[in-house]
């Protein structure tokens, strides 16, 4: 985009709100016509989300953007192989607002530009694919769902378990009263993450847009060794945005409360001490009235292993004792394993003899089915934008508790802020950079 001052921004011929409200909204594609959609973010997670999508023979791909233009290039060799089309690409995502013929943007970017990229399309009457963890931060969230609503869009949040039908199974076999009364559910993400360079300040390579990449985010002075992941203008850190898988189908199979009473939290930087400000140990409790659910997870623990593509795609179960991603179900009758991504469940009874189980098939398929009915039936998705809020929510408030010195935090579920804890609301929003501002009104 280059430097421009926010009164140019606003006036341009891609701008906010109050100019693309005056256009004449895409309407839903009928039966037989593809969907159109551009993806925003072309790095590994963005590239094979755009591939999967280019493979359906009920959808185009027409664009790919990303201020690295060393990226176009092979994300658009590899959809064309997918459709047998080549897209446009450009470096401005914006390219993709301001193409009428668009019906959606697939939001692949790292955290700091989920929100303001997906309200921006919202504006311009595109519906959204936005990848995990929903935002940045709780606000943030907030005015994702604002700006659903307001302009009628569709937003699928890339929480795919959601629409796998093993998952379905879970939920109706809790509600069905297998397990008894759910008192409390116990979910990991234990990973290992290698210690970061230390790295330098080095100048922007040619073909990168650096400033539009920074987008609403502080412009830290570039340094390629320091991945994003790890800085918290850009991430909400490297546990939640795996975790977050799990997180929300635990809340899934256990009706989707959206709100704790509380948070307590402990962890820090214990093991991987390279400089590192992000947690690579979390421990989080959150109470649900006579529910609780307790996370544990961790960056440095080798013999945890996620689970495998052969049993994630086969009529197989992890090992669930060293499943780095397992969720735990106890209830007074039975127990539940439950695995993200096609790890299927298993029930226990009381004698610890396993009375129901499914394997499971990952669900990225039906989640892009259930994305391109909705756009058509303007229904809410199964990953709706709120759902993906309540989810990240519980990142952000054990992220929040750790900033803030390990306190228990009591939320206000009507201001979705904290109780008697002005330094905690503090992090509930970010400053932003000219001009990219995410507004208070949508």
């Amino acid at each position: 985009m280059g430097s421009v001052n926010r009164r140019a921004f606003l006036k341009g011929s891609l701008g906010t709100a109050a100019m693309v409200a005056m256009l004449p909204q895409r309407q839903s594609r009928a039966a037989g016509e593809k969907v159109v959609i551009g993806l925003m973010g072309a790095g590994g997670r963005g590239r094979q989300v755009a591939q999967m999508f280019a493979a359906r023979p009920d959808v185009e791909i027409a664009w790919i953007c990303d201020p690295d233009s060393r990226r176009l290039e092979p994300a658009k060799q590899a959809v064309e192989k997918a459709q047998g089309k080549a897209p446009r690409t450009a470096q401005d995502f914006r390219r993709i607002l301001d193409d009428k013929a668009v019906d959606a943007m697939i939001n692949a970017t790292p955290d700091h530009w989920h929100a303001l990229g997906t309200i921006l399309a919202c504006q311009a009457g595109k519906d959204v694919y936005v990848e995990k963890p929903l935002a940045h931060n709780v606000w943030e969230g907030r005015k994702m769902i604002e700006a659903a609503r307001k302009y009628k869009r569709v937003i699928q949040v890339g929480m795919q378990t959601r629409s796998a039908p093993y998952a379905r199974e879970a939920v109706d076999q809790i509600q069905s009263g297998k397990l008894g009364d759910v008192h409390m559910i116990r979910v990991f993400n234990m990973m290992q993450h290698p210690m970061m360079s230390e790295g330098s300040e080095q100048p922007v390579p040619a073909g990168f847009d650096y400033d539009l990449w920074c987008g609403p985010a502080p412009k830290l002075p570039y340094n390629p060794a320091r991945s994003w992941l790890n800085q918290w203008e850009y991430s909400c850190g490297p546990i939640p945005g795996d975790a977050i898988h799990q997180l929300d189908f635990a809340r899934m199979l256990v009706g989707d409360k959206p709100y704790p009473d509380t948070i307590s939290y402990t962890g820090g930087v214990k093991a991987l001490r390279d400089g590192r400000t992000i947690p690579d140990t979390q421990i989080a409790l959150y109470e649900y009235g006579d529910f609780t659910l307790v996370f544990e997870a961790a960056l440095w623990t080798p013999y945890m292993k996620k689970i495998a593509m052969n049993i994630r795609d086969g009529d197989l179960f992890p090992d669930w004792p060293f499943c780095a991603t397992r969720i735990e179900v106890l209830g007074t009758k039975g127990f539940m394993y439950a695995g993200r991504h096609g790890g299927g469940w298993q029930i226990f009874d009381a004698d610890d003899k396993v009375i129901e189980s499914r394997y499971g098939r990952q669900g990225d398929k039906w989640h892009q089915d259930n994305f391109v009915e909705c756009i058509r039936t303007r229904a809410k998705p199964n990953a709706d934008v709120e759902q993906g809020h309540y989810s990240a929510l519980l990142c952000h408030m054990a992220n929040i508790s750790g900033l803030v010195g390990n306190q228990k935090l009591r939320l206000d579920p009507k201001n979705e802020s904290f109780l008697d804890a002005p330094e905690a609301n503090k992090h509930l929003k970010r400053s932003y950079r000219e001009p990219w501002i995410v507004p208070d009104q949508v």
